[in-house]
């Protein structure tokens, strides 16, 4: 089992930053692909950034490109999340994840491709 904690939500101005952390233990951080995802009542959980067990590929959305960049330290086995420019449409129940992946350079980000999920952070940006 490996778990995940996720810290670092909070509310914030629209405008504003603020950085996810994701702390993982259990398993070998490094052996996998991480992402973070999004969810608020009603729709689905979301990918807004993913990245691969050894860090050198990314993805991310339109919604979020250009204002969000997701990175790792695999000696702190912790993944982050900085959030730029945020908007009132960012506010979200965040969750990080880990997927178990044998090429170190691919990146995950369908839902279903996730082994293991954190507890979820909250982040509210106000108008």
């Amino acid at each position: 089992q490996m778990q995940l904690v996720e810290s670092g939500g909070g509310l914030v101005q629209a405008g504003g930053s603020l950085r996810l952390s994701c702390t993982a233990s259990g398993r070998t951080f490094s052996s996998y692909a991480m992402g973070w995802f999004r969810q608020v009542p009603g729709k689905e959980r979301e990918c807004v950034a993913a990245i691969s067990a050894v860090g050198d590929n990314t993805y991310y959305p339109d919604s979020v490109k250009g204002r969000f960049t997701i990175s790792r330290e695999n000696a702190k086995n912790t993944v982050y999340l900085q959030m730029n420019s945020l908007k009132p449409e960012d506010t979200a129940i965040y969750y990080c994840a880990a997927d178990a992946v044998w090429d170190w350079v691919a990146v995950t980000t369908t839902l279903a491709g996730y082994d293991y999920w954190g507890q979820g952070t909250q982040v509210t940006v106000s108008s």
